[in-house]
Order: structure tokens, then C-alpha cells, then sequence
């Protein structure tokens, strides 16, 4: 269960067996937060039961060079059905024209749905971001 007194917020963490959420599941352990592995859920994805909240890690690298291959826009579309409050965290560590535009892209081809796109350069934003918006969240449906 996750506390909502003082600073030290704790939670439970669901997190993909990729390897790609190995960095942020380490920093959310010396945190003290609880980590689930789940091969069921999406790859690269985090989920934060108590708040209801999940996020969906990708690079710029893992986007096609055409952006409107359906393929991984798939992948995205089945994540914003399957989570009621849905981040995609575009992780790059600087942002040039293709990272604006596949930001651009995903946020016009899910408009109006219920994912929000954020622009993160490093694991520590990753982290920190996922915290912030999940507590909020928490606090929010605790009140």
C-alpha cells in the first residue's frame, strides 16, 4: 500500500521484464519502492496500480523512419486502451527535429485520447516524472 505522509511516498511498481526499464527499476528500488516484473504487461512499461496510472518508455530509436507505420502506433493505441491515465515518455538526450516531430506525430495521431506525451532527457526524468504525476494522481483519488 502506498502512504501519502510526508516525502517518503512509497508504492507499488509494475514493471516490464525488458531491459530497456532495467535503469529506472534500479533507482526506484534504492527509493524503497516495491517492484513487480511482469512479462504480461507491455514492453517497456510501468504501471502504479494505486494511482491507476501508467507510463510507456520509448526512444527515438524505436520509432520507424516513416512515422505513420501503423506497426508501432499499434503498440501505443493498445496501451491507451488497456490504461485509463496513460503517459508516453519520449526519452532523448536532446531534442532535435525528428524527436519534435515524432513528439508532434503521436500527439496528433492521440488526440483527444487519453495518453499525454512528455519529453524526458534521462532516466532520472523518467523517474522523477513517473513519481510526481503517480503521487498526484494518488493524492487526488485519495482525498
Amino acid at each position: 500500500m502506498a502512504s501519502n505522509t510526508g516525502t517518503s511516498w512509497k508504492t507499488t511498481i509494475i514493471i516490464s521484464s525488458s531491459p530497456q526499464c532495467d535503469e529506472p527499476s534500479k533507482i526506484l528500488l534504492a527509493q524503497q519502492h516495491r517492484i513487480r516484473r511482469s512479462d504480461t504487461i507491455l514492453s517497456s512499461a510501468f504501471v502504479f496500480p494505486m494511482s491507476g496510472t501508467a507510463f510507456l518508455l520509448v526512444t527515438p530509436e524505436e520509432f520507424p523512419a516513416k512515422l505513420e507505420n501503423s506497426e508501432f502506433f499499434e503498440r501505443i493505441e493498445k496501451f491507451v486502451q488497456v490504461h485509463r491515465n496513460s503517459f508516453l515518455l519520449l526519452q532523448a538526450p536532446v531534442y532535435g527535429k525528428r524527436e519534435w516531430e515524432i513528439l508532434s506525430s503521436v500527439q496528433n495521431r492521440f488526440l483527444g485520447c487519453n495518453l499525454r506525451v512528455i519529453p524526458v532527457h534521462s532516466t532520472a526524468d523518467v523517474v522523477k516524472g513517473m513519481l510526481v504525476i503517480a503521487k498526484q494522481l494518488f493524492s487526488y483519488l485519495t482525498e
